[in-house]
């Protein structure tokens, strides 16, 4: 056998090693690609998170408003 050309068992086995290779780059640009969409999204869900705080500071003030209109004029919240 010359000693240049690999045995086909040889061969065959680095044909694998490089498609493995190939196969754990795409999954690290993957996992990266992926890492990102996670940030993204737990930053969107922090703004939302602050968003419904604020809304819910402000119906909360809102209404302490009320309560006290109601209050001071002496009148049932409700007429009927």
């Amino acid at each position: 056998m010359d000693e240049r050309q690999p045995s086909p068992a040889i061969a065959q086995l680095q044909s694998r090693v490089e498609r493995l290779l190939l196969r754990h780059h795409e999954l690290l640009r993957t996992n990266a690609l992926l890492s990102e969409r996670v940030q993204a999204l737990e930053a969107e869900r922090d703004q939302m998170r602050q968003r419904l705080h604020d809304a819910t500071q402000r119906i909360d003030r809102l209404l302490a408003r009320l309560d006290q209109t109601s209050s001071i004029s002496g009148e049932p919240d409700s007429q009927a």
